[in-house]
């Protein structure tokens, strides 16, 4: 199957190089990307920065199924160097801004990654000193991490002069080279995700289903080259990586990077640069609506927009139409590991559909919905997600048990309950992993259980997730001290965010003496559930 997309048809059989050679082509000077200061890279702008940086990263040494990690907030310098590592056939490594020294380092050491690129003090965070610290501090002949004798070069995407727009003969020569050795079935990411087992992995993806799931996920949102969007949703993530800036790329739209979010800011931006397209996890558009500029913002322009998650409150995607005024406004559903996209809703779908689903499978997806034994339910029944097709990952980062384990003969196990309806649309009912969706962010208790479990006066935890009216869940701790020790909220928060990424944190702690088991030992998280909603109606 084959789209257009933008002027360029978009198959299985494309890269990133030669969809950057593209729209350089059709779209040359016009903008592509702004950033908060001010700098315009146009297309064919972004085109040399990325042959520069490219040909640069060649002299390093890296080469083909290197892995190249970028950590920092949106910027078009993090876009460079995503397209620079991606286009000379090295394997991106996006590291999420939230995380910690020890949640950096495990990512960098898992990936074997050979180059990071990120930035210094940003709100108060110093990442490449923080990377380094993770590592015991600079390594030895050179080396930037004594930790990661991998690591060659760590490189400031913030420093003056970062990727130039200019680019040498003999340079670009260099980079044409590696970019023809690049093919759709070469890996362009690896995104780390987690699972029951708490420990990160790296779902890995080709150019070619990478590109065909992202330009059919801009079609079906009908984005039109004239669009111009605020992209808020970090670019470590597929909202704001795949959805965001190599959607508006691939299209030939103009784009707004945001390295925060500040809902009044974006509201003005909105109304002065006449935004038209804006994606976002629902406390986004929730945020928006709060703030007290709301009612007299200009906000108009925006055409189509874009919440998501099986979770998705009915009242966000119903303001979505009725309050912020949006001609299209759509929700879909995927995991890291189905390359961010499993199913959709369609401009035209009822309203009903739009609150009540995650729409239908993509096309070249086919969906089934098994008991406990594997077997097929019968239709309207619920059961696990079962899904085969181009938007399965090529497998877990040198881990083929795990991926034995998710692929079961091409069908990837989303591990959600789910049914599909009359018109064969999914309804996602609860998650087999467990998984907290904080804010647009997957939050995974047992990953969790583990930080809190090298707490010096913890004996045992559970980690749940409970409603929240904002964020739409958080993280609940239940939490059985040890002998003599007490634990109370702001200790136990002020310990986390030393240690984790904040929305991973618990917002409610519960001291409990002991915890409900099955009789093999095992902790009932249900019954646990039970009791914190019921504690919480209280308060």
């Amino acid at each position: 199957m084959t789209d257009h997309y933008g002027g360029l048809k978009i198959g299985l059989h494309h890269t990133l190089p030669k969809v950057i050679a593209h729209v350089a082509r059709t779209y040359d000077d016009k903008p592509f990307s702004i950033d908060e200061d001010g700098t315009v890279t146009s297309f064919a702008a972004l085109e040399r920065r990325v042959a520069g940086l490219g040909a640069a990263l060649l002299d390093l040494g890296v080469r083909i199924g290197d892995r190249v990690a970028v950590l920092a907030p949106n910027s078009t310098g993090w876009i460079v160097a995503a397209c620079a590592a991606e286009s000379i056939g090295a394997i991106l490594v996006p590291i999420n801004t939230r995380f910690k020294g020890p949640e950096i380092h495990y990512a960098l050491e898992r990936a074997g990654v050979s180059v990071l690129f990120t930035v210094g003090a940003f709100l108060g965070v110093d990442y490449a000193a923080m990377a380094v610290a993770a590592g015991g501090g600079p390594g030895e002949s050179g080396r930037p991490i004594a930790g990661l004798p991998q690591l060659k070069a760590l490189i400031r995407i913030d420093t003056p002069g970062f990727a130039p727009d200019a680019v040498s003969a003999e340079a670009r020569a260099r980079f044409e080279v590696a970019a023809a050795a690049v093919t759709p079935d070469t890996t362009a990411d690896l995104m780390f995700t987690s699972g029951t087992t708490g420990r990160p992995k790296g779902a890995m993806h080709g150019h070619g289903q990478a590109l065909w799931m992202t330009s059919f996920w801009s079609r079906a949102n009908d984005f039109k080259p004239d669009d111009r969007t605020a992209i808020v949703n970090p670019f470590f993530h597929s909202f704001g990586y795949r959805s965001g800036w190599v959607s508006a790329l691939m299209g030939g739209m103009t784009m707004w990077p945001l390295s925060t979010f500040d809902a009044g800011q974006l509201l003005s931006l909105i109304e002065r640069e006449r935004i038209t397209q804006l994606s976002g996890a629902p406390t986004v558009f929730y945020s928006l609506m709060q703030h007290p500029d709301f009612r007299t913002r200009d906000i108009s322009s925006l055409r189509t927009g874009h919440t998501g998650g099986a979770k998705t409150p009915p009242e966000i995607i119903r303001a979505g139409y009725d309050v912020l005024g949006f001609d299209i406004f759509l929700t879909s559903y995927g995991l890291t590991e189905s390359t961010a996209l499993i199913s959709t809703n369609y401009p035209g779908d009822p309203i009903e559909a739009i609150v009540q689903t995650v729409g239908r499978p993509v096309p070249m997806t086919e969906a089934r919905i098994v008991d406990a034994e594997g077997r097929d339910v019968p239709a309207g029944e619920q059961g696990e997600l079962l899904v085969r097709g181009v938007n399965v990952m090529q497998g877990y980062f040198d881990d083929p048990e795990q991926t034995a384990r998710t692929i079961v003969d091409g069908w990837l196990r989303t591990g959600d309950v789910a049914r599909i309806d009359e018109e064969g649309r999914l309804r996602i009912l609860d998650r087999l992993k467990d998984v907290v969706i904080v804010g647009g962010f997957n939050a995974y208790p047992v990953e969790i259980e583990i930080m809190l479990g090298t707490h010096p006066d913890i004996a045992e935890i559970a980690v749940i997730g409970v409603p929240d009216t904002r964020m739409g869940e958080v993280t609940a701790a239940f939490v059985i001290p040890r002998a003599g020790a007490t634990i109370d909220q702001a200790e136990l928060t002020a310990w986390c965010r030393e240690r984790m990424a904040n929305y991973k944190v618990p917002r409610h702690l519960f001291v409990v003496d002991d915890l409900p088991r099955t009789p093999l030992g095992k902790v009932q998280k249900f019954a646990l559930r039970e009791r914190a909603l019921a504690d919480l109606a209280t308060t």
